[in-house]
C-alpha cells in the first residue's frame, strides 16, 4: 500500500489528543509508583517466560463514558483469561536478532531511534506479527492491552489517575527532533502489573482489527470486535451519516485497519489515557509505532 504523506500520517495520531477534562476529576487510587509485578501463584511464577509479566484473569472496565472519542464508548465490563505480556516494548536489539535469523524483515533505521535498548520503530503490523511468531508468542489483543493498563481499579493512565509527567512517560516531544528513551527508563509510570512503557514511547500494534463499534457488539463483554465484513459495514454507515469525526479528526478507514494503543513520544498528555484508540493499515511503517508480544 502506498504510504500517505507524512503530514497526513502525523495527523492520524496527533489529532487523537483531544482533552478529556472530566476524567481528571476522578479520585486517584493509592500511588502505584515503581509498582512491583502482581503476585501470581507459585506454579505461574515458576513458568514465567523471560522478560514477560503475568496479567491475571479478571473482569475490568474497558472504555469510558466521559471525555475521549465516540469509539471509546460505552464503558463496559470485559472478562479475560490471564496472559503473559512483555515487560517492555520490543527493542532494536531484540528485533535485530529476528532479522539475523531470517524471520523478520530488515526495517528502516534512523540514528536517533537506533539505540539497542530503544523501542524498535518503522515496523508494520505485519513485521510485528512475524516477530512475535518467531519468538513463539503473539500480539496482544486490544482488550488485553487495556487490561494491562487499567488493572482492577479503572485507572485513567497506566500508573493511576495523576496526570502524565516526564518522569512517568516519554511524551510531548517534537516529531522531527525528539526521540524515544531506552525501555524501562520510567519506573514511576509502570502499569498495575509491573509493565513498563505501556504509555508514551511508541504506539503499539495490537492483534485486532479496528472496529469503531467494537464496544457495542454482542461480543464486547469478551473484548472481541466485529468481523472485517461487519467493520466495513459500520464504516460505510458512519460515512453515510457524515460521522467522519467519530474517531476525533481521524478519517473513517475505508477498509479494516489494525489497532494501536498506548500513545507515542510525540503525543500530547491528554491523549495518553488508557482508553484511547487509534488505527492504521497493517502495512504502514511509521516512526511512532512499535509493539510488544503476549503469550
Amino acid at each position: 500500500m502506498t504510504l500517505r504523506p507524512w503530514a497526513a500520517i502525523v495527523c492520524l495520531f496527533a489529532c487523537r489528543a483531544a482533552p478529556a477534562p472530566h476524567d481528571e476529576a476522578r479520585p486517584a487510587p493509592e500511588p502505584t509508583e515503581a509498582a512491583a509485578p502482581a503476585p501470581a501463584d507459585a506454579a505461574v511464577e515458576a513458568s514465567a517466560p523471560e522478560g514477560m509479566l503475568w496479567v491475571p484473569p479478571g473482569t475490568f472496565t474497558m472504555g469510558s463514558d466521559r471525555g475521549g472519542e465516540e469509539d471509546e464508548r460505552p464503558a463496559h465490563r470485559v472478562t479475560l483469561d490471564g496472559f503473559w505480556l512483555d515487560r517492555t516494548p520490543v527493542t532494536n536489539d531484540a528485533y535485530d536478532a529476528c532479522v539475523r535469523a531470517g524471520a523478520c524483515r530488515v526495517h528502516r533505521r534512523a540514528a536517533r531511534f537506533d539505540g539497542p535498548r530503544q523501542p524498535v520503530v518503522y515496523v508494520s503490523w505485519n513485521d510485528a506479527h512475524d516477530y512475535c511468531a518467531w519468538a513463539k508468542k503473539r500480539l496482544p489483543r486490544e482488550a488485553e492491552y487495556e487490561r494491562a493498563m487499567r488493572g482492577d481499579d479503572d485507572r485513567i493512565y497506566a500508573w493511576g489517575n495523576d496526570p502524565p509527567t516526564p518522569a512517568r512517560a516519554a511524551f510531548g516531544r517534537d516529531l522531527d527532533a525528539g526521540a524515544t528513551d531506552d525501555v524501562g527508563s520510567h519506573p514511576t509510570g509502570r502499569g498495575p502489573f509491573g509493565h513498563d512503557d505501556l504509555v508514551g514511547e511508541v504506539w503499539e500494534w495490537c492483534e485486532d482489527e479496528y472496529d469503531p463499534y467494537a464496544y457495542r457488539r454482542p461480543t464486547a463483554d469478551r473484548g472481541v470486535p466485529g468481523t472485517c465484513t461487519q467493520i466495513e459495514v459500520t464504516e460505510a454507515e458512519l460515512r453515510a451519516r457524515n460521522l467522519e469525526g467519530f474517531t476525533g479528526s481521524n478519517p473513517i478507514p475505508q477498509h479494516c485497519d489494525r489497532v494501536l494503543r498506548g500513545g507515542g513520544f510525540n503525543y500530547g498528555a491528554s491523549g495518553l489515557r488508557a482508553t484511547n484508540r487509534v488505527h492504521h493499515p497493517g502495512t504502514f511503517h511509521i516512526v511512532m509505532a512499535g509493539f510488544r508480544c503476549a503469550l
